[in-house]
């Protein structure tokens, strides 16, 4: 999203990203964002909780409207009303996407090859 943001204020458009990772967006140099303590999926609040929903979205207007300069990034006083511990695993489905088992494999054998490729502590070069 962070890039993306980007591209379209590059017209001119102003933006803000409402998103679960404020630090990961503030890193990516977005224009404005407005970070919630939300589970994955669900950037505006539960579903079908509409008062919840017009709040984020009322204050992520509020804040593209009163930021002064780029990379502003505001973590917005919301709370999920379940345990994140509940809340954090309750969105993921039972079985892994193609994707995100792909990227697990690639990341777990990228972990390997660095692991063999490291010598142990106290060997010989």
């Amino acid at each position: 999203m962070p890039v993306l943001a980007r591209v379209i204020e590059s017209f001119g458009i102003s933006t803000i990203v409402v998103t679960m990772m404020p630090n990961y967006a503030e890193r990516c140099g977005v224009p404005r964002a407005a970070g919630v303590a939300y589970p994955f999926g669900h950037p505006f609040g539960r579903p079908g909780d509409v008062p919840m929903q017009l709040a984020v979205i009322r204050d992520a207007l509020r804040l593209l409207a009163a930021a002064t300069h780029p990379n502003t990034v505001t973590h917005l006083p919301y709370q999920w009303p379940e345990p994140q511990e509940i809340a954090y695993k309750a969105w993921q489905p039972r079985e892994m996407s193609p994707v995100v088992r792909f990227m697990r494999e690639r990341t777990l054998a990228a972990r390997a090859e660095r692991e063999r490729a490291t010598p142990e502590p106290g060997t010989p070069p």
